[in-house]
C-alpha cells in the first residue's frame, strides 16, 4: 500500500510505502472490542464503596422486644431492610483490571491501524511542527488538509508549539508515539501519522517479531539435542 506524504500547508512531499503486515489486515470487531475493554477496565479507579451493616452508625442492639408488639420480629436497626441500615452486597473498592495477552494487544493495534487505512482515513504528515504556537494558523492548515476530527501522532516527542496550538482546537488529539493506542485511534475519524511516527510504529512491530522468532526455533533445537542423545 502506498500513500502520499503531505505537508501542513497541503502540498505533497513525496510518497511512502506502508507495511501490509501492519496496515493491510482485515479488521475484526471482536478483537478491537476486547482491547478497548481492557484499556477502559485498567483505567477505572474502582473507588466505589458502600457501608455494610457493621459500618453504619446505628445501634447494634435489638430494636424491639421479641414478643407482644403484634409486628414482625426484628433485631438491630442496622439491617439492610431498615432505612439508614447497611447495604447488602454493595460495591467495595477493587481493581477492575484484567490481563490480556501481549500478542493479542499488538494484533488489536495493527487492526486499528488497518481499519483507518482501509477506510482511507489515514494521513501521513511530513512533520508536525510550528515556528510559533498560533492556533489560528494551525486551524487553517487543518482546514486545508480536511482534518475536523483527528488523532495526530507527532513522533517520539511532540513539538511544543504544535501541541500548544492544537490543544485549543475541538476534536483534535495530539499524542507522542508511545501513547498510540487502540481506543484513541477509534475515537477519532482520521488518524494522522508523521513520518517519524510511522518509522517508530514499524520499528515497534519489527522488534516484537524479532522477539517471537527465537521462541519458535527453540523446540526444533530441543528435538535435535534429544536425537543426538539417543544416538
Amino acid at each position: 500500500m502506498k500513500l502520499d506524504v503531505v505537508k501542513l500547508d497541503g502540498k505533497k512531499a513525496g510518497s511512502i510505502e506502508l507495511d501490509d503486515a501492519i496496515f493491510g489486515l482485515e479488521p475484526r470487531a471482536d478483537v478491537l472490542y476486547r482491547v478497548v475493554r481492557w484499556q477502559q477496565a485498567n483505567r477505572r479507579a474502582g473507588t466505589h464503596d458502600t457501608q455494610n451493616r457493621g459500618e453504619v452508625s446505628r445501634s447494634h442492639s435489638k430494636s424491639i422486644k421479641q414478643k407482644g408488639t403484634g409486628g414482625a420480629r426484628h433485631g438491630a436497626r442496622n439491617a439492610p431492610i431498615f432505612r439508614g441500615g447497611g447495604v447488602a452486597h454493595g460495591p467495595h473498592p477493587r481493581s477492575h483490571a484484567h490481563s490480556l495477552n501481549k500478542k493479542f494487544r499488538a494484533l488489536g493495534l495493527k487492526m486499528a491501524l488497518s481499519a483507518k487505512a482501509k477506510s482511507e482515513s489515514l494521513v501521513i504528515l511530513d512533520t508536525a511542527a510550528l515556528t510559533a504556537p498560533k492556533t489560528k494558523e494551525l486551524k487553517a492548515n487543518f482546514a486545508t488538509l480536511g482534518l475536523e476530527n483527528a488523532l495526530i501522532i507527532g513522533g517520539a516527542v511532540v513539538d511544543a508549539n504544535f501541541k500548544l496550538a492544537a490543544r485549543n482546537i475541538m476534536n483534535i488529539d495530539v499524542l507522542a508515539t508511545a501513547g498510540l493506542n487502540v481506543e484513541s485511534i477509534l475515537k477519532r475519524k482520521t488518524l494522522v501519522l508523521t513520518k517519524d511516527a510511522l518509522e517508530a510504529v514499524n520499528a515497534r512491530f519489527a522488534v516484537a517479531t524479532a522477539e517471537e522468532a527465537p521462541a519458535k526455533k527453540a523446540p526444533a533445537k530441543k528435538a535435535a539435542k534429544k536425537e543426538e542423545g539417543e544416538a
